[in-house]
């Protein structure tokens, strides 16, 4: 019987003895297909031969080239993904591997070059022994060690309780507080070397427990405390069907767990080597793994950018702001847009007296619970005495909020509020204690400031009278409408209510004469520009609110489809990365669509005018770069559709009074379903320069022609030339041929800008050159999905892939015209959009 501990030495017959086993067992099981288990008879060897889950689930086995380790992977997920590594710091470098169970149930990985252990199971945390050991991998993935032939689920020692960089359904990320066991997650040093790097991912118990992802010694990401529902710190979180989370907080142990209720469905959890933490979802179809959730994903996401008393919201610029009642610390750094100084009181509290008061913070991710306190037995209003009493309470919340009502249980904070974000949707309530005056200036700030009762009852009146009055004329406008256009409110049914049916759109019908009256009866002087669809003119509705509105005209090469496509999509849109559709006006042969107006105009506008391109510095550029990247995200996976915008450009991306990025222009945009991926069609539309080869040459589209669109659009921002042009006269090149030669030579960074100012960040610039040309690839497998671009933009320690051969790079003759086709009388005679009409 061969045991671990009956060969320890170095001598010739050691050796000897351990390769005629070897040889032994290699003749006699080469496959391994249906053993679960390692024994102290029966060792595994690095020969091929692999330990199997009993229902095929997980594989055990050698994997490495050059540096062999003992891992467990998928047996049915085509692509090699291990989950756990035994040896991560110590691999094989010399001679074969073995890794075998002793008779005291000890796990041992040996060489047979010199019988030296590089990995035991030993641990202070295993206990007891066992008569009769045996080693067997679970269809769970957890590799455990029992006693064999027992129906006891005592295990002397468990893969579980020693995760690498992922955590699998049902295993622990956590404290076990009885024997001091901590499982954490710690990132692999690159992919193919899965020793530990300085990311790690655990449970912090200090104060109330919270999940951190560390750089080292620093906190990179937290996820917020775990509020009864999810953690307030991930608001997309939610339980369904399929997916299910847990967090445990005991006297015993304290830890986060999640559970698949479907066998079909494949999801992991790991930090990966940039220091990433997601959730990743195997694709059988596409063979590949999709990423389901990340963090961190902007800026807030970072511990505290904003510092104490601070509130980030990445919707915002800038996206520090202080607290109400709060003034910035350091305001020469708060005007640079640097808030870790964080803020101060504008008063102190005056617990003596019993002044203090409450401002609700709403969609909070609660701050740091590292010194707060938690009492489950109090109610949200006992936690609102109890802080009132404490004279260092500085803050309250709700512990739990998954029943009835504002939430059972109560944290407080008796120090400065840190690593404190909002969000759009989700998050939770918080309380934050104020000084009576500063309470009664954040009601103002929040409610509006008023002079007295008499003069808030004037506005009420006369507010109320204005909305009267506003009715009767909505009432007369609705009349005038109705019967100045018969056979228009059948148009407006037929193209916006029909084919949406159960769908409210909730999209106010404009009057033509308030918009004639608007744009001063479509005054030249008020004319924007013109585009596919039409003119497009400058108005004022009321006083205040300035708008623009597109104007189909009759010529116009898009028409009733476009424009019912637009007022369809984007209706129900809401992202600060896109442009907002105010309403429409359908009246006589008048289609009209009202957007919110854009006083910096488009990008093009901006980015190709020697004058205006100036002014646009590389901070400027990069947050343009970063919110359509957003926008995009939105559109293809965020909102209630997936949608495909498939004409997006610089002259279709508007500009805001501060300069932010939103993508217009709808009128081609495509709707997929959630199972399509991609599509083909027999009228290719889009702009020549923009389009990826795929889509122009075969009418395929997918969410990778937007990628290819926008890959095209950094590089545009960045060199601020037009992809259309001609960049080498030898080789008569494009912006994108241009680039990629440039790449090869080494000499990527020649393409920035002129106007730009040297002092640029180089790696920042650098990683945006190559996320473009990794957009641009010439296969639309080999592109980035923009979930993928949003990760990489948004993370210095990103490693991205070498770009492979772009898309529309190859060499034109002086005389190939820059028509997308062959066929002239094909193509639409609008220079800014194309239309081809091909049989397939």
């Amino acid at each position: 019987m061969f045991s671990g501990s009956l060969c320890t030495g170095t001598s010739f017959l050691c050796r000897l003895l351990l390769i005629a086993i070897a040889t032994f067992v290699s003749i006699t099981n080469t496959s391994g297909i249906g053993v679960d288990t390692i024994t102290p008879a029966h060792p595994l060897f690095d020969n091929g031969t692999t330990v199997v889950s009993a229902g095929q689930t997980f594989v055990l086995g050698f994997f490495g080239s050059g540096r062999r380790y003992v891992g467990i992977w998928y047996y049915k997920v085509s692509v090699q993904t291990v989950v756990w590594v035994a040896n991560r710091g110590r691999p094989i470098t010399r001679g074969r591997g073995i890794l075998s169970l002793a008779a005291d149930g000890t796990l041992t990985i040996v060489t047979d070059a010199n019988s030296t252990v590089l990995w035991s199971s030993s641990s202070p945390s295993a206990s007891g022994s066992l008569s009769s050991p045996v080693a067997q991998l679970l269809d769970d993935g957890n590799f455990v060690i029992r006693e064999s032939g027992s129906s006891s689920s005592y295990r002397l020692w468990q893969s579980f309780d020693f995760p690498t960089d992922t955590l699998l359904p049902g295993m622990k990320l956590g404290w076990n507080l009885t024997s001091g066991l901590n499982r954490n997650l710690t990132a692999w040093t690159s992919e193919t070397d899965p020793a530990p790097s300085g990311y790690a991912m655990g449970v912090d118990l200090d104060g109330y427990p919270e999940i951190f992802l560390w750089s080292g010694t620093t906190k990179k990401w937290r996820t917020g405390p775990w509020n009864g529902l999810r953690f307030s710190g991930i608001p997309e979180m939610k339980s369904y069907d399929r997916l299910s989370f847990d967090f445990v907080v005991h006297r015993d142990e304290v830890f986060y767990s999640f559970y698949i209720h479907d066998p079909a469905y494949i999801s992991r959890l790991i930090v990966n080597q940039s220091g990433i933490t997601q959730r990743l979802v195997w694709i059988e179809q596409d063979k590949q793994w999709n990423p389901f959730w990340f963090a961190p994903k902007d800026q807030c996401d970072n511990v505290s950018p904003c510092g104490p008393n601070g509130i980030c919201n990445p919707n915002e610029s800038p996206i520090c702001d202080c607290l109400p009642g709060f003034h910035p610390r350091n305001p020469s750094n708060w005007d640079f847009r640097d808030g870790r100084d964080g803020c101060l009181r504008n008063t102190g509290l005056d617990c003596r007296n019993g002044t203090d008061g409450f401002t609700t913070v709403v969609g909070a991710k609660l701050p740091d619970t590292s010194r707060a306190a938690v009492d489950m037995s109090l109610s949200l209003d006992s936690c609102k005495i109890m802080c009132l009493q404490n004279c260092s309470c500085t803050a309250y919340a709700a512990a739990n909020i998954s029943g009835v009502g504002s939430g059972i249980g109560c944290i407080t904070w008796t120090s400065d509020l840190t690593d404190l974000r909002v969000y759009i949707s989700g998050g939770q309530d918080l309380y934050v204690r104020l000084a009576a005056s500063d309470l009664d200036l954040a009601r103002a700030e929040s409610k509006g400031s008023r002079k007295n009762t008499y003069i808030v009852i004037a506005i009420v009146v006369l507010a109320v009278t204005i909305i009267l009055l506003s009715c009767a004329a909505f009432v007369w406008r609705k009349k005038r409408i109705s019967t100045s256009i018969t056979g228009n409110n059948s148009f407006s049914e037929q193209y916006l209510n029909e084919e949406n049916e159960g769908q409210d759109l909730e999209l106010p019908l404009f009057d033509l004469g308030t918009i004639t009256d608007a744009t001063g009866n479509f005054s030249i002087a008020n004319k924007l520009g013109e585009g596919g669809f039409g003119p497009v003119y400058k108005g004022q509705l009321g006083e205040e609110q300035e708008i623009a509105v597109k104007r189909l005209s009759k010529s116009s090469v898009q028409g009733v489809d476009e424009f019912k496509n637009e007022v369809v999509l984007i209706a129900k849109l809401q992202h600060r990365n896109l442009v907002r559709l105010l309403g429409c006006c359908i009246q006589g042969e008048e289609k009209m669509l009202i957007y919110e107006y854009m006083p910096n105009k488009s990008l093009d506008a901006n980015l190709f005018d020697k004058a205006r391109g100036a002014l646009l510095d590389w901070r400027t550029r990069y947050n343009i770069i970063v919110g359509i990247a957003r926008g995009l995200l939105y559109l293809h996976q965020d909102s209630r559709f997936r949608i495909i915008h498939r004409d997006l450009k610089a002259s279709n991306v508007l500009l805001d009074k501060d300069m932010n990025p939103k993508i217009s222009d709808f009128g081609m945009a495509r709707i997929f379903g959630g199972d399509e991926t991609e599509a083909n069609t027999r009228k290719v539309v889009g702009t020549y320069g923009y389009m990826a080869p795929e889509y122009a040459m075969d009418g395929v589209f997918s969410v990778k022609s937007d990628v290819f669109s926008f890959g095209v659009l950094v590089i545009e921002i960045i060199s601020g030339k037009k992809n259309r042009g001609v960049y080498n006269s030898s080789r008569q090149l494009n912006l994108l041929g241009h680039a990629w030669s440039l790449y090869k030579e080494g000499k990527i960074l020649d393409l920035v800008d002129e106007s730009v100012d040297y002092s640029f960040p180089i790696t920042e610039v650098m990683r945006c050159l190559k996320i473009g040309l990794l957009c641009v690839q010439n296969r639309p497998e080999d592109r980035p999905t923009m979930s993928s671009v949003v990760l990489m933009l948004g993370s210095e320690d990103a490693v991205l892939p070498q770009p492979r051969e772009l898309g529309f790079v190859t060499n034109r003759g002086p005389l190939e015209s820059d028509s997308s086709t062959s066929k002239p009388e094909s193509i639409s005679t609008n220079h800014l959009s194309i239309t081809i009409f091909e049989g397939r």
